[in-house]
């Protein structure tokens, strides 16, 4: 067995891992022999995004430049673009393996890849459908919790020699004959899981146990604490976890000083009548905000500044995954459903607005620009690489009355890590190929991250009862997987811990 990583090593961006079982080290995968009976299972295949697009060229960052003659099935954790956003050239470089995702991601999938087509490919309206069409014929849609059994190859007769491995290849010798797949609750986005592999084979002697092996791969896990979804729970075993970093190195405020603190600075931004820009991605983020706002709303039925503020989803994207979150709100957390039962409506109130056409996002920003009125605006992209919120800071940050309020991470080369940074400085950021002085108050509210922070990442390994003999940390920068990594060899000092690379 070996994990390969094509993907979020260098960074939180471009996620996509490899799992290959039997695999034959004498023999590689463009040998004949041995080396085709290797059965590989790819976990997501997302796109790259900021500094680690540097040097690539659009069609470089975009290509499948890995052999996927081996690959039978590849396995979605959540619908975020960095985890799903090269799937189309996955089609395109003609993978036709099942695409097994939870009922609530295969539902979401196709429109986020519709989505991005649109903005990043094509405008062909045939050449979409194509796409999307040839994707809902190879989704398999996975309820919580049930195993499903994986193709898998007969093995290679042959032993493995382990002695020609590379650092970065964690090797088993044992053989496997049989794969299945089970997806947990990731309490991220809706639909959001973390992976479950279970390899079994037969006794190779009276000494051995048998040849079973569990990989968890857990793909973005939610804070705890986040609104709406409630909070992953660790598996009973991993013996080798691959797992995220993104704040391998912090911890979120709490939820109560998080909920003050966004309040706070909404009602002080407010009083110059400023808009308030905050960028979100269309699925996770900005339903996460529209919850906490409407419990805010709800708190403050005599304050006037709550009652009147228009709060505006410039997102038709947005639109279309909140009424998903509707849809599916068996999923939501205890909280949630008891608002609902009460008759409150967390994610549809007086005050929200939705923008739909382009036209009338540009009518917004004209009308916003022309009256002295507060507005809170919530727009993708969550990290400013595009997308309609690039209008509004555009437009809006060389003005001292507005404010940016950033309430997920930044990845490193992207405009909003660019903002985050100079902004407080009296700092410029290129939009739209214009330089724009940032004189906007640019604020950051750790706690509405849709990640866990170091004290959950922890927690999710010393929870298991059966915990893991290897460690592979990805989705992290440097400082955090890191930090997250000596962590780790505290706690279980028998263990592997590497952080991946290429």
């Amino acid at each position: 067995m070996q994990i390969i990583h094509h993907g979020a090593v260098n960074g939180v961006t471009g996620s996509c891992h490899q799992l290959d079982v039997n695999n034959d080290n004498n023999n590689n995968s463009h040998n004949h022999g041995n080396g085709n009976n290797i059965s590989s299972y790819l976990i997501d295949c997302g796109l790259f995004q900021g500094a680690e697009t540097a040097g690539k060229s659009s069609a470089e960052q975009l290509q499948i430049t890995f052999d996927i003659s081996n690959i039978k099935a590849l396995i979605i954790t959540h619908c975020h673009i960095d985890h799903v956003g090269r799937i189309p050239y996955l089609l395109a470089a003609g993978f036709n393996q099942p695409i097994y995702a939870t009922t609530a991601t295969a539902a979401l999938l196709p429109l986020v890849i519709e989505d991005a087509l649109k903005v990043g490919v094509t405008r062909d309206k045939k050449l979409i459908q194509a796409c999307v069409n040839r994707l809902n014929k190879l989704l398999v849609a996975v309820d919580y919790g049930q195993w499903i059994t994986l193709p898998i190859n007969p093995p290679a007769t042959t032993t493995t020699n382990s002695n020609s491995a590379s650092i970065e290849t964690e090797q088993t010798t044992a053989t496997y004959t049989s794969a299945k797949l089970k997806f947990k609750p990731a309490g991220h986005i809706l639909g959001s899981a973390y992976v479950e592999i279970d390899l079994s084979g037969p006794k190779t002697n009276a000494k051995t146990s048998n040849a079973n092996h569990r990989v968890v791969f857990s793909g973005d896990l939610g804070a705890t604490y986040a609104p709406l979804l409630a909070s992953p729970k660790s598996p009973y075993r991993a013996d080798t976890l691959v797992i995220e970093s993104t704040y391998g190195d912090k911890n979120h405020q709490g939820r109560k000083e998080r909920s003050k603190q966004l309040k706070n600075i909404i009602e002080s931004a407010v009083k110059d009548n400023g808009v308030i820009l905050i960028p979100a991605f269309s699925i996770g983020r900005t339903q996460e905000l529209l919850y906490e706002f409407e419990h805010i709303i709800h708190r403050n039925k005599h304050n006037p500044v709550w009652q009147s503020i228009d709060i505006i989803v410039d997102s038709p994207m947005a639109a279309n995954f909140t009424e998903k979150y509707r849809q599916f709100k068996t999923l939501w957390d205890n909280e949630a459903k008891g608002k609902l039962a009460q008759g409150r409506h967390p994610l549809d109130f007086n005050q929200l607005i939705t923008i739909d056409s382009h036209q009338d996002h540009l009518a917004v920003i004209n009308y916003l620009d022309s009256v002295n009125k507060p507005a809170i605006i919530i727009a993708a992209s969550g990290m400013c690489t595009g997308g309609r919120i690039s209008n509004y800071l555009a437009r809006f940050l060389s003005k001292p009355t507005t404010d940016v309020l950033f309430v997920g991470y930044q990845a490193r080369g992207t405009t909003g890590r660019d903002i985050q940074t100079y902004g407080p400085q009296g700092g410029y950021v290129y939009i739209n190929e214009l330089k724009i002085d940032i004189k906007a108050a640019i604020h950051t509210i750790s706690g509405y991250s849709a990640h866990a922070d170091q004290h959950n990442l922890i927690n999710f390994v010393k929870r298991m009862h059966h915990k893991p003999s290897h460690i592979r940390i990805v989705h992290g920068d440097d400082e955090a997987k890191k930090a997250l990594a000596n962590e780790y060899r505290k706690m279980l000092p028998e263990a592997e811990i590497v952080i991946g690379k290429e």
